[in-house]
This record gives structure tokens, sequence and C-alpha cells, in this order.
């Protein structure tokens, strides 16, 4: 509906260039990143309204700062790298199950076990969670299958969580996925470890779990979700060429 034609032009081609790189990328290989600082405002804009808002939003802080949202297409990440005054650093696209940005800040300065923690008066299940945990953290290799906890099965006193909360002190990735309920994830301080929690409507926890593993699946993109987006981000280009041919 823009009547700058010029502008909705340069987001198709924009959004051709991805496709393209998303068309000749081969596993194994980085994912497809289009740098968006080139890009005129009026065009990123356009890209922004055609992209929309999708399920998954992360927040990284620590040594960087990214706001990272995903768009309606599944595994089609817009990442924004602000610096301590809040300044534009970069802006990109990337379609991947997870941005490599992210991945790199959640094991960048993590630590390979857990803090060390003294028993609480009090504690019933912890020690064992803690010394299970730590276990996993010692055998665990790369791409190995989830090691999942779940805290909801368990009686867990005050101290309980007081113990888990000092040995797992929170790291720099939020994730806030939309797609299955309302799903938080949350990086710890021990490298691959990961809280997990699931609300309801009504914002109550219901499910309550520790993953050791190198990302929670509910997080990632899926193979053929991506498969699907280069199906559907095509069928937006023609969409957009028809507009600005109109």
């Amino acid at each position: 509906e823009t009547e700058d034609t010029a502008s909705l032009a340069i987001a198709r081609d924009t959004l051709a260039r991805l496709l393209a790189m998303m068309e000749q990328w081969k596993p194994g290989t980085p994912h497809p990143v289009l740098d968006m600082r080139g890009v005129p405002a009026a065009a990123q804009v356009i890209a922004s309204q055609v992209l929309g808002d999708g399920e998954v939003s992360i927040r990284v802080t620590g040594n960087r700062l990214l706001k990272v949202q995903e768009s309606v297409f599944a595994g089609l990440w817009r990442v924004v790298e602000l610096d301590g005054a809040g300044q534009l650093l970069a802006d990109w696209l990337e379609a991947a199950p997870l941005p490599a940005a992210v991945l790199a800040a959640a094991r960048d300065g993590a630590r390979d076990s857990l803090m060390p923690v003294e028993i609480a008066n009090g504690a019933m299940n912890s020690p064992a969670l803690l010394h299970e945990l730590q276990a996993q953290l010692k055998s665990r290799k790369p791409g190995d299958r989830a090691h999942v906890l779940n805290l909801t099965l368990f009686p867990m006193t005050p101290e309980d969580h007081q113990m888990l909360e000092r040995a797992l002190p929170v790291g720099g990735v939020a994730i806030i996925s939309r797609g299955f309920g309302n799903c938080r994830i949350t990086s710890t301080a021990a490298r691959n470890v990961w809280r997990v929690q699931y609300f309801n409507s009504m914002n109550t926890l219901i499910l309550n779990t520790i993953e050791v593993v190198d990302v929670p699946e509910v997080a990632l993109a899926a193979p053929e979700d991506l498969d699907d987006t280069r199906a559907r981000l095509a069928e937006l280009i023609d969409w957009m060429s028809e507009s600005c041919a109109a």
C-alpha cells in the first residue's frame, strides 16, 4: 500500500539477496547473514513491516548487547547490536535455527562447572540434582541429546531453589518463545545449562526444568521451518514485485 515505489523496490531487492544466500547455503557452512546498515531507512521500514514479528524474542547482555526478533518467517531473525549508550553498532538479517551471536554469547565466559555452594539447612533434593548436573557437565559432548531435570516433579523447599540459583547464576541470554504457550529460556553461568520455564495464560509457572544441551529445542527453528521460510519468502518477493509494477 505504500506510495514509495522506489523504497519498496529496494526492500524487495534486499530480501531477494537474502533469499539467494539462503538458496545457496550448504550444511556445515555459516548461515546466511545480510547487513542492513546500508539499506535506506524507508526501505528498512518496509522490510520490517513485511517480515513482521514472530514468536521468539531474545535479549543478550554482558560483553555484547543484542536485541533479536524472529520474523513471521520461522528462522529468519533481525539482530540489532547496541553499545553501552544505546547507539547502533550493527544491524543484520540472519537465516538460521538461532543467530550465531546468541549461541556465542551463551557460551563465552561460561564455566565448565557449577558454582560451588554449601548445602543449606532445609535443602531436600537440590544436592542430588546438582550432583547429577555436575556429572552431566563432565561427560557431555557437543551434539549430545538434552538431559532434562524436571523440577516440577520434585518436592522443592525454598532452600532448594536458593541452592540452584547460587549454583546456576543467570547468564547473558534471555529468550521468550510464545509458540508453546509462554516459555522463558535463560542461559546460566554454566556452559550448556539452561533454565526453561513454561507459564500458562495467567502467568502461572506450570513446568520448570533445567536442560543440559547446546540450545533448548523450543528456541530453535527446525530445518523444515527454514525450508518453508524459503518458499514463503519467495512468494513475498513476487508479491512485492507485483506491487512495484502496479
